[in-house]
């Protein structure tokens, strides 16, 4: 499974409270906040480095996941959020993590100050540092969805792209808008540590798209129940292995372990795709007809493989399908058999939403806003996470490729529906909460 079908640990992610880090000024808060990050992180990288030594078992990212930024910004002006984002990014450094998430609000029912400074900064922030990430929730269940907040991002989001235009608006793969975020995501760029956690937790993501292609490939031809019976005991191990070692590694750093996040995370390596997965249950091409349902049964077998081997299964928690991460979803874009319409069916069955999302680079804010209002309406209506992953890539168009490198791979310029969206997305205020959100 490791050395021939890519298994590994995607991530063990630390998330850290830093609520006791907030101080009279910007100054002494990013202070406290390094010197706690640095406290308890500093052998996070080591430890994780020895655990896969002697357990066999790669661990590709080691990360760090934070309060949400804007609870320390009470005491900030806004010049001076962006100086919380370089700390991260030092202290990112300085413990060897990747990346860093948390730059992040929650404005689901409305802004506060602090939040509004917070999410004024994110271009700005993301433009300045390359391991800080950035994530807005905008919509639940349970409050509706500020619309508001969806027509800032459509802004920002052209903002970072273009303060970052010299590497494709790179800046915006780090930056996510969610419909109910959760507190406990050990993935990127969404990962914050949320206010209901622990002091100090380990999360950790599990991965195997290529585990479960393999599996697949042993049953062709047999039907779906035979199929997805393997895709649960399949999953079962990948999540076994995931809660072992999350359990080994919160006793070595004194650290609470928390969760098991077992989605199924793909690569731009040839054969760790998700996309290949769905070929593989019959589809010519990911993105067919078929193509929902064939996700649909995929992530309910890996839900249920992956509740039976761990007593703490969390995060997202399913299949994920970004485009510019996922060599098969690339080439279907290529051939024309997926667009981000049919994309945003999928997302209904699926894990996250719209992820790594290339458009062309003059897709207007409003188009983008209404493209996050899309997605944002799926999670909030049926109840899960959703998110979305956009980046109009500047002077691109489509059919053009960009190359972001390493896990994030490279986005080819997806077309984008002409008709805009521009008065809707004006309206503003919050579209309301729908009816089976009132539960008590």
């Amino acid at each position: 499974m490791i050395q021939s079908e890519h298994l590994d640990i995607r991530t063990v992610t630390m998330g850290i409270s830093l609520l006791d880090c907030i101080k009279n000024s910007a100054e002494a808060t990013c202070e406290a906040v390094y010197s706690k990050i640095m406290k308890r992180a500093a052998r996070l990288v080591p430890e994780c480095e020895a655990i896969e030594r002697e357990f066999g078992i790669p661990i590709v990212n080691k990360r760090i996941s934070i309060t949400p930024a804007s609870l320390l910004m009470g005491n900030f002006k806004p010049d001076e959020c962006v100086k919380l984002a370089l700390t991260l990014e030092k202290a990112a450094h300085d413990a060897g993590v990747n990346f860093i998430g948390g730059y992040s609000a929650l404005v689901h029912k409305g802004y506060t100050d602090a939040d509004r400074k917070l999410i004024d900064s994110i271009p700005e922030a993301l433009a300045a540092t390359s391991s800080v990430c950035s994530s807005v929730n905008v919509a639940t269940t349970k409050a509706g969805i500020n619309m508001n907040a969806v027509r800032d991002m459509g802004v920002l989001i052209k903002k970072a792209a273009e303060l970052t235009k010299d590497s494709g608006g790179s800046a915006c793969a780090r930056l996510v808008v969610f419909a109910n975020a959760p507190e406990d995501n050990p993935f990127m760029a969404g990962a914050f540590h949320g206010i209901g956690e622990p002091e100090c937790v380990i999360n950790v993501g599990v991965s195997g798209p290529g585990v479960v292609l393999s599996a697949i490939r042993k049953v062709r031809g047999e039907d779906f129940t035979v199929l997805a019976e393997t895709v649960k005991k399949t999953a079962f191990k990948i999540t076994r292995m995931g809660q072992i070692v999350a359990q080994e590694a919160g006793k070595r750093l004194g650290a609470e372990f928390g969760i098991v996040d077992l989605s199924l995370a793909p690569t731009p390596a040839v054969g760790d795709s998700v996309a290949r997965i769905l070929e593989e249950m019959g589809l010519e091409a990911c993105g067919a007809p078929g193509t929902t349902a064939a996700l649909a049964l995929l992530n309910d077998a890996v839900k249920k493989g992956g509740v039976m081997a761990s007593s703490h299964v969390g995060g997202l928690s399913g299949a994920f399908i970004p485009v510019s991460e996922d060599e098969g979803m690339i080439a279907a874009v290529r051939r024309g058999s997926l667009s981000i319409e049919k994309l945003e069916a999928m997302t209904c069955v699926c894990s996250v939403g719209l992820d790594m999302i290339v458009v062309p680079g003059d897709t207007s804010s409003s188009t983008i806003s209404a493209i996050i209002a899309d997605e944002i309406a799926i999670g909030t209506v049926n109840n899960k996470t959703t998110a979305v992953r956009i980046i109009p890539a500047p002077g691109l168009k489509e059919g053009d490729t960009v190359e972001f490198g390493g896990l994030l791979g490279e986005g080819p310029v997806m077309r984008v529906n002409p008709f805009g969206s521009e008065k809707f997305i004006a309206r503003g205020g919050r579209i309301p909460a729908p009816i089976h959100s009132l539960r008590n």
